[in-house]
């Protein structure tokens, strides 16, 4: 039997400023960006706008997140990207995981 894919949700602020420039980048991801995430089990992985939140949402197909998470921040296509996309990002108010930009949300419903 196949395990149901880990759902993840995450939000951040986008700068005002950088909003247009944030979403200018995402109209044409970088393909090593994208080939990372498929190569470390991220599947369905979306990014909504409302204002200045920015909400992300992917799903993990993997056996080990925190290891398939620690390879995407070792790629070097991706910490590249990174010094485009964070500048555009601020943290908001509930910081539970110290220092992060991106801050996971809790689940509270889901249609399966």
């Amino acid at each position: 039997m196949t395990r149901a894919p880990e759902r993840h949700a995450l939000v951040v602020g986008v700068r005002p400023e950088k909003r247009e420039e944030y979403l200018k980048l995402h109209s044409a991801v970088w393909p090593g960006v994208e080939q990372k995430l498929v190569e470390c089990n991220i599947r369905n992985y979306s990014i909504f706008v409302f204002g200045d939140i920015l909400f992300a949402y992917y799903e993990y197909v993997g056996e080990d997140h925190d290891a398939d998470m620690q390879r995407i921040a070792d790629d070097p296509v991706s910490q590249e990207w990174w010094k485009h996309t964070d500048p555009c990002q601020v943290r908001i108010a509930e910081e539970r995981i110290p220092g992060a930009l991106w801050q996971p949300v809790d689940e509270v419903w889901h249609l399966g």
